[in-house]
């Protein structure tokens, strides 16, 4: 059985059934915006040369649920104009799968393009959701996954 919890206004949501996309990006497109960009992250098969088989999130889901506002604040206060919407999976999610689906909309694609990529990163660095890699010769769970870019430079 789906269940789907937001932050009331419906741009930030977590879900355990499939993500619909067009719903996620139809959330930011407006008139007097020129751009929209979909960010849409799968289970991929091959992980470090390990085949994966599925994975599974769990989340603190009020606390996530808070700091994907919170991302979207800030991208709103970055980009002035810019809007964003979030929706990520918990529960298992097999291979080509959407976990995560960030829509932001700008009115120039430049500020798209950029917001897009910090709300991602900053999803990875605040946002408290765990995924398992579930492989074929085992598992193990994973924290933040912060990388080299440092989304508040």
């Amino acid at each position: 059985m789906e269940s789907k919890r937001d932050t009331g206004n419906g741009m930030y949501t977590i879900t355990t059934g499939k993500i619909d996309i067009e719903q996620v990006t139809a959330k930011t497109i407006r008139p007097e915006h020129g751009a929209t960009l979909a960010f849409i992250g799968t289970t991929r098969e091959w992980t470090h040369g390990k085949r994966t088989v599925l994975l599974e999130y769990e989340a603190y889901e009020p606390m996530a649920l808070k700091a994907m506002e919170q991302i979207g604040n800030e991208i709103a206060q970055k980009w002035e104009g810019a809007r964003c919407a979030i929706t990520h999976r918990i529960g298992r999610v097999n291979v080509e799968e959407a976990s995560v689906v960030i829509s932001v909309s700008a009115p120039h694609r430049e500020t798209c393009y950029e917001a897009s990529r910090y709300a991602i990163e900053r999803l990875k660095q605040i946002v408290p959701i765990w995924k398992k890699e579930v492989w074929e010769d085992g598992s193990e769970w994973k924290g933040a996954q912060t990388g080299p870019w440092n989304p508040l430079e």
